[in-house]
């Protein structure tokens, strides 16, 4: 058995394309999409629609429920905030049907024909849990609590990573449309089952970076989506960390929020 899991594809539609070109040649039985296929990027509709289109397994992660849930009674205000403009963006773009499919998309996933293999977003305790090779062994215990699997897959950390834990192997996918490796690329990994157990392989795709610029400027996003939107464009564009690094300054610069975030986001633009 052959099986290909993407993961983040985050509305990059010419990464998800490449992706998919790359794995007609390596006669997979299956694909499975762990998550976060929508959100951060320009064509998240788009995305949504051709994952669809491929008849696969597709779950559920954190930016799913972001968009579903972002007009909901119980949404935290700061979805209501300048830095969540891409969400709203991203909501509008995507009509009621995505968002209904998106909601009832699973949380994980033990696929057919298999015993002890589970495919998660981010962990089997919730949707935005990160793991890394320092997470303490307690940690893990809590986010994979009663799993048996000697392979678990996740997405979410948008870097490709390995981690033994009780035995039991949990692979980290590569993030398709947004890695923060270094390497703009599309990365996903395809996984192989053989006799001995399970061997994985992880694949880095080359793909059309000035088609992501294109995208973001002549869909309208970057204009509508504001200062945020061009943090995401430069991570897309250099496969590092633009977002969470800004709010990490943007706390300190204005702690109580004077600081607008259009000028926030220039400052931090202009010291790289």
């Amino acid at each position: 058995m052959r099986l290909a899991v993407l993961a983040d594809i985050h509305g990059n539609l010419p990464a998800f394309e490449a992706a998919l070109e790359h794995l007609e040649g390596q006669k997979v039985d299956g694909l499975i999409i762990a998550g976060d296929t929508v959100n951060c990027g320009p064509d998240s509709a788009a995305c949504w629609s051709l994952a669809l289109a491929q008849g696969c397994s597709l779950l559920r992660g954190n930016h799913e429920r972001y968009v579903y849930d972002l007009h909901a009674p119980e949404a935290p205000p700061e979805w209501r905030s300048p830095r969540f403009e891409p969400t709203h963006w991203t909501y509008a773009q995507c009509n009621e049907a995505m968002r209904s499919q998106m909601a009832e998309a699973p949380f994980s996933l033990r696929p057919e024909g298999t015993a002890d293999l589970l495919v998660v977003h981010a962990s089997k305790r919730a949707d935005n849990d990160s793991l890394t090779a320092h997470t303490p062994t307690e940690t893990l215990d809590l986010m994979f609590a009663d799993c048996d699997d000697r392979l678990i897959v996740r997405g979410h950390n948008h870097i490709p990573g390995e981690r033994q834990w009780d035995g039991r192997s949990i692979v980290t996918t590569g993030s398709v449309g947004f890695p923060v490796n270094g390497e703009p690329t599309a990365q996903y990994l395809l996984l192989e089952r053989r006799r001995s157990g399970w061997r994985w392989q992880h694949h880095s795709v080359p793909y059309d970076l000035d088609a992501v610029e294109t995208r973001f400027r002549t869909s309208g996003y970057l204009d509508a989506a504001g200062p945020i939107a061009r943090l995401y464009l430069r991570e897309a564009l250099t496969a590092t960390f633009q977002l969470t690094p800004f709010l990490r300054l943007y706390r300190r610069w204005s702690p109580t929020g004077e600081l607008d975030l259009e000028t926030a986001v220039r400052r931090f633009l202009a010291l790289a």
